[in-house]
């Protein structure tokens, strides 16, 4: 069985760029996919490096992945529900969420995790493959209401030996709802590889013993991405029942910050992928078809440092989020116990900040004294 590297590499070689410009999609849409692109590797690099300065909490990388994120995006219709995982900013960020929330959220805001009402974006699951049951049955919803949407759950390759997949698709062709599950198979779930993932010689395949179809594309490619989508998201709006979509890709970076990927992969096998990279990639083509320059390749890259710098002045920018905040959406109501917590906690931190004046106009006092 061959590698799934020299799969892709096979898919993307059926492509000769100045041959083969897409006449499904326009020079604009293929424009503004790649400058897409080029902003949220630019959002995760900035991402990744706050991080590391201590600047927003444990973040996982998504460099490498950036095909899937826009190719669905781009695909989705605005009234469509997206159920992300915590690996998917940049879909989250094109199907509505602005920016700024994302920071917040990566930030540990609470506020960061509200979605605006009119953006159909789930929160971010952490859990593993939890929200494959919320996207189908969202998508049930809207099939019981007679309402046209459709649901996109996201999944990585290690969501596939979950309990939770097996329930969402079962259900889902079951009741033939109107759900796409878009598998970003990125060979690793953490440290675990494929090979000790599934004995499947595919992701996509599963969909078979479920009654619905399964479809594998090229990740790396953000045109294969984009159509695979669009047919399935209309096939399901149509009436035609949900897909499952496996997307070959790679991270580049680690599972999160607090990750070393040199401990389960190679530096041989990371150079492989790169040479798939998506971003050159389109932007080659895009080049061989007259519609990119350099130009144009500067000022999309600093239009981009510019919209994550703004998120980043915006999200440091935010008053601090009150320490009561933590005792809110646990319960409908608050318990009896809780709020006696909320009530200690902040006796404990009046006490403090007492304290600190105290300290502090003593510490003055001295001073006056010398």
């Amino acid at each position: 069985m061959a590698r799934p590297v020299e799969q892709v590499k096979r898919a993307s070689n059926q492509l000769h760029a100045a041959d083969n410009k897409p006449g499904d999609i326009s020079d604009a849409a293929l424009v503004e996919m790649y400058r897409q692109m080029v902003l949220v590797r630019q959002f995760d690099r900035r991402c990744v490096a706050l991080q590391r300065a201590g600047r927003i909490g444990t973040y996982p990388p998504c460099e490498g992945q950036e095909a899937c994120q826009v190719g669905v995006a781009n695909a989705l219709r605005r009234q469509d529900f997206l159920f992300p995982t915590y690996r998917d900013s940049g879909a989250v960020m094109l199907h509505g969420v602005p920016m700024e929330r994302l920071m917040l959220y990566w930030n540990g805001r609470p506020e960061g995790a509200v979605v605006p009402d009119d953006v159909n974006v789930f929160p971010m699951a952490v859990p593993i493959a939890t929200q494959l049951p919320h996207a189908m049955g969202a998508a049930w919803a809207a099939k019981l209401r007679g309402v046209d949407q459709v649901a996109l759950g996201f999944f990585g390759d290690g969501a596939s030996s979950e309990g939770d997949f097996h329930v969402a698709m079962n259900f889902a062709g079951v009741f033939h709802v109107p759900a796409v599950f878009f598998c970003q198979n990125n060979q690793y779930a953490i440290s675990v590889p494929l090979s000790r993932q599934t004995a499947s010689e595919t992701i996509a395949q599963k969909a078979e013993a479920y009654g619905f179809e399964g479809v594998r594309v090229d990740g790396c490619d953000v045109i294969a991405v984009y159509r695979a989508v669009q047919a399935a998201v209309e096939k399901a709006a149509q009436g035609g029942g949900p897909t499952l979509i496996e997307a070959l890709t790679y991270r580049y970076g680690a599972h999160t910050t607090s990750d070393d990927p040199t401990k389960y992969r190679t530096a041989q096998e990371t150079d492989a992928w790169r040479e798939q990279d998506p971003i050159p990639r389109l932007q080659g083509q895009l080049r061989a078809w007259g519609l990119w320059d350099d130009e144009q390749e500067n000022a999309c890259l600093t239009e981009a440092d510019a919209l994550v710098s703004s998120a980043i002045t915006a999200m440091e920018a935010a008053p601090p989020t009150p320490p009561e905040k933590l005792f809110e959406h646990i319960y409908k109501e608050p318990t009896a116990k809780l709020i006696r917590q909320r009530d200690e906690l902040l006796v404990m931190l009046e006490r403090r900040k007492q304290s600190e004046v105290e300290q502090s106009a003593a510490a003055r006092g001295e001073g006056g004294k010398q």
